[in-house]
């Protein structure tokens, strides 16, 4: 086979299996602020913070933040079709937040959830499950019910879960911003060993 015969080969592979070869190398952070990295540095969000670790690990995959600040669940829904179109082998789904401060009914965020991970599952792509909590103002039965939606879903879709993203992070000195909501540069190293735990059972070498 002539090195011209071998790269008409390789570019049409390419042509015609892009979606595999993309599922193979693509880890896709989809969610809100809390992913965006609202409030950091430029380069220091938690999805930039899993690609340093999943480098020094030697996992190669590329991170794509896919965190846009004040996304509810209904948001990232309309967002499926962008995410579905990167061809991810993972998707870390993180949302929820907003719609617990924003007091919406805890029905409609588990049913917008509920479609955000069987519609990325029926695309192929596999889904880790990060949830958010609230601050106590809100009530302890309708915290108890934001708390257990991601409980649910995890256990409904057979999907890992983080309960709650900011584990060992909230309440540590330097790792939260002023709002006490978001993580700054500090913490979202520390999200993103949390984050990697989370899907390292599901990484390949």
């Amino acid at each position: 086979m002539t090195r011209v015969t071998s790269r008409l080969l390789a570019i049409v592979f390419l042509l015609l299996f892009p979606a595999a070869i993309f599922a193979q190398s693509t880890i896709v952070c989809f969610g809100d602020s809390l992913t965006a990295g609202y409030g950091a540095e430029a380069g220091h969000s938690y999805p930039d913070s899993l690609q340093k670790l999943l480098d020094s690990h030697g996992y190669h995959y590329r991170v794509i933040n896919k965190g846009v600040s004040g996304d509810t669940t209904k948001d990232g829904v309309a967002r499926l079709p962008e995410i579905i179109a990167l061809h991810p082998q993972i998707a870390v789904v993180e949302f929820g937040g907003n719609d617990g401060l924003r007091g919406l009914p805890i029905t409609s965020t588990r049913t917008n959830l509920d479609q955000i991970v069987t519609t990325l599952q029926k695309a192929g792509i596999k889904v880790a499950l990060a949830g958010i909590t609230l601050p106590p103002d809100y009530g302890p039965d309708y915290i108890h019910d934001v708390n257990q939606t991601y409980t649910m879903a995890a256990q409904k879709f057979h999907v890992p879960l983080l309960p709650f993203l900011l584990d060992h992070v909230y309440g540590v000195p330097g790792a939260m911003q002023q709002d006490g909501i978001h993580a700054t540069a500090k913490g979202n190293v520390m999200v993103a060993e949390n984050v990697f735990a989370l899907i390292r059972p599901m990484l390949k070498k």
